[in-house]
């Protein structure tokens, strides 16, 4: 990233996921990765976008109270949001299977925020992308879940893997939203808060 200011600064990504750590690779970022267990666990009353945020500023929780004045935390939440309620990490092959036919020749949202925390402001961001997938036959499900094992995944699937390339008709909003980081929105923002810390 190409904001000098940003060298006054330590990033902290609290995430384990390799496509996050990726993107900041990516992005030129340098920072650290921390993590802490985390019970993700939210209010049923939540919905869409309430959801990813509540769970966002529900990982940086546990870090507050060892944040330095030049830390910046970056926490983030991915949920897959279809007819109506929250798809998270499937718990098993029967579950995964389920998750992916309801998906099947439909259109659902991939809602994706991140929770940037300091030690004195907290800021939210989410980004909602549309992904419409193709009639998907049983065998291709399975097959799917055979092959790239898919709990580790909000809605029981990565667009970057096998079922994304055969099976995703559409898209409307940011692809790398779906992969589970909107680095568009990461990217402006650090540079607003750093400009403005």
């Amino acid at each position: 990233m190409h904001n000098e200011k940003l060298k006054n600064y330590h990033i902290i990504l609290a995430s384990g996921s390799p496509r996050r750590q990726e993107f900041f690779k990516t992005l030129g970022l340098d920072f650290e990765i921390r993590l802490k267990p985390v019970i993700e666990d939210y209010p049923i009353r939540l919905k869409h976008f309430e959801i990813s945020d509540y769970l966002a500023q529900l990982k940086a929780l546990p870090y507050k109270k060892e944040l330095n004045a030049n830390d910046i935390l970056i926490t983030s939440d991915t949920i897959v949001w279809h007819n109506n309620q929250a798809l998270g990490k499937p718990k098993n092959e029967a579950d995964a299977f389920q998750m992916i036919k309801s998906l099947s020749n439909t259109t659902h949202e991939v809602i994706t925020s991140v929770c940037f925390t300091t030690k004195t402001f907290e800021k939210t961001l989410n980004a909602v992308t549309k992904v419409t997938f193709k009639n998907l036959t049983d065998e291709e499900i399975n097959f799917y879940i055979k092959t790239c094992k898919p709990f580790d995944k909000a809605g029981a699937y990565g667009i970057q893997e096998w079922i994304g390339l055969i099976g995703v008709t559409k898209i409307e909003g940011s692809y790398f939203n779906v992969m589970g980081l909107p680095t568009h929105l990461l990217y402006k923002t650090l540079n607003v808060i750093v400009n403005e810390l």
